[in-house]
């Protein structure tokens, strides 16, 4: 699909100007976001999501659509793994529930920026390299073995190299203050410095955890469409609505027990899509001498349908797990440490 530079300028200043008008909303009036509150914003996500499909399916047609609907879908079930994380950081960093909705917003930002410069760097070797299909494919393939394998591990949230880096170079401060990000305090020495406060080194943390995350989901897309219009948007209104799912879901994410193995056959699935595609247009000399092999190429349309098939096989299957074979646990006193917690333990496939 062409796509003008006037439509993706319009495109990025409206997405802009929706995440300002929610920043606005947020820093007029820090609060700790209900479940109610929180779903009337994933619907409001989820609407603009779905205007923005019918403008697509009225503007280019049902294939470039049908392409936004599976890959927003396909971002946004990925990016629901990203959560267990985010919960962990969010405790690691003690982050205070009236601030956590800012700290999600600034974190996603930072996101939405390194994954723009990803999925242009992706479309770029796309384009000029079309072997790199079979890269990605073995890659997505490998990383659904490894979410497999490893769904059932502990694992504790660590500090990246960017939040070292920042701890090395400037002073961090022991509490936060308010929603600041950068102060000045006295020294030994009476001298005012420059700090930075928890709050900066949580939203680095969830930006660059997010951009870790982003090393299989974009690839995945890409093995959906290689369109990078479509690419873009669909990345950028599924994390758009990523941190209102973060409240919505809150408690019931420990209940998607087969969260883990429903995405792991989602990347296993576009996996096997992308060797397929790169079979039929092969260009590998070593490889039926450089001519492309007569195999199957799945539709967009069936990968579609597979997708959303899993994901609800999934869920489903997860409700009936927890609901009549799970053993209920032991109430915990209310003033234990970790009784208020709605998950304590975190998945990802993305370290």
């Amino acid at each position: 699909m062409n796509v003008p530079f006037w439509v993706w300028a319009a495109t990025i200043v409206g997405l802009l100007a929706v995440l300002a008008l929610d920043l606005a909303i947020v820093g007029r009036r820090p609060h700790e976001v209900g479940v109610r509150e929180a779903a009337r914003w994933v619907a409001v996500y989820i609407a603009l999501a779905a205007v923005f499909a019918v403008g697509l399916f009225v503007v280019a047609g049902q294939e470039p659509a049908t392409a936004f609907v599976a890959g927003y879908v396909t971002e946004y079930s990925l990016s629901v793994d990203n959560l267990f994380v985010f919960l962990l950081i969010m405790g690691a960093f003690a982050v205070p529930k009236v601030h956590q909705h800012r700290v999600l917003l600034f974190g996603i930002l930072i996101a939405l920026v390194l994954r723009g410069g990803f999925i242009l760097a992706g479309a770029a070797v796309i384009e000029r390299f079309s072997w790199v299909f079979y890269l990605f494919g073995a890659f997505l393939v490998l990383t659904a073995i490894k979410v497999v394998m490893t769904s059932d591990e502990d694992e504790e949230f660590r500090e990246n190299v960017a939040l070292r880096l920042v701890r090395r170079v400037l002073p961090v401060t022991d509490d936060y203050v308010g929603t600041r990000s950068v102060v000045r305090r006295p020294d030994a020495r009476g001298r005012l410095r420059l700090m930075v406060t928890p709050m900066l080194m949580v939203m680095i943390a969830i930006g660059m955890t997010d951009l870790l995350f982003a090393l299989d989901s974009i690839p995945a897309i890409f093995g959906l469409t290689r369109d990078p219009y479509i690419v873009f948007t669909a990345n950028m209104f599924a994390l758009m609505g990523l941190r209102q799912l973060y409240f919505l879901l809150g408690g019931l994410l420990q209940k998607l027990v087969y969260l883990s193995y429903g995405l792991g056959v989602i990347l296993a699935f576009i996996g096997v899509k992308l060797v397929l595609e790169a079979l039929h247009t092969n260009t590998l000399p070593f490889l039926n001498d450089g001519r492309p092999l007569d195999v199957p190429v799945i539709g967009i349309e069936v990968s579609l349908a597979v997708i959303v098939g899993v994901l609800l096989i999934t869920a489903v299957a997860s409700l009936v797990k927890v609901r009549y074979f799970t053993a209920p646990e032991p109430d915990q006193p209310a003033d234990q440490p970790g009784a208020s917690d709605p998950v304590t333990v975190a998945r990802t496939s993305g370290d």
